[in-house]
């Protein structure tokens, strides 16, 4: 089995990975999907042997972007952290810091996406709940970056702020900033298109 699914136990590094996510996102939008979600054999393997995905993914909950299926990675590919607006609160940030900590991994990349609801909400001023107004919190001060930018952002820069912030964050961690200067670990952000299904990569 290729390298793209999670039964391998060699780490993947960081260009490696990203060439992997790129060439199964063009699978996706060319609708030739080709990974094996979940057959009794790899199921099998991947308890096993336990897992040992190629990427980490800090994705928005938002149910059109399921990463394992946009990145065509199948099961045990990736390791995937989703969080309402592609937030980095404490949790999701130690999350992360497992994958790379105890999983090897060697590509993080945050993923977000057009018509984001939980930017739009912050935007409009956020909601009552105590709960989402931390999820708002997370988001203010992409907010406040991208109207320092421009009077008026549109809602597409401002998720592109937000997933810039998270990214700043992310790279804040002690433990995920050691392996960033010494070379191998690689943050990158990344935004996928409802519509066309592909997902451009910022280095």
């Amino acid at each position: 089995m290729d390298d793209s699914h999670g039964s391998t136990r060699r780490p993947v590094n960081s260009a490696r990975a990203l060439e992997l996510l790129k060439e199964g996102n063009q699978r996706y939008v060319l609708g030739d999907s080709q990974s094996v979600s979940a057959t009794p054999e790899v199921r099998h393997t991947l308890a096993a042997e336990g897992q040992s995905p190629f990427a980490a993914i800090l994705g928005c909950a938002d149910s059109r972007v399921p990463p394992e299926i946009i990145f065509d990675a199948g099961i045990g590919g990736l390791f995937v952290v989703r969080t309402a607006g592609n937030t980095a609160d404490a949790i999701a940030t130690g999350s992360v810091e497992f994958a790379v900590e105890r999983l090897h991994v060697r590509l993080i990349v945050v993923l977000g996406h057009q018509d984001c609801g939980a930017v739009t909400a912050a935007v409009s001023g956020g909601t009552d709940s105590p709960n989402m107004a931390a999820i708002v919190a997370e988001i203010q001060p992409s907010l406040d970056e991208a109207r320092e930018a421009e009077a008026e952002p549109t809602i597409c820069k401002y998720e592109d702020a937000n997933i810039r912030h998270t990214v700043s964050k992310l790279k804040g961690s002690p433990l995920l900033a050691q392996r960033v200067q010494d070379g191998s670990l690689k943050i990158v952000g990344s935004k996928y298109d409802l519509k066309t299904g592909e997902v451009c990569f910022w280095d």
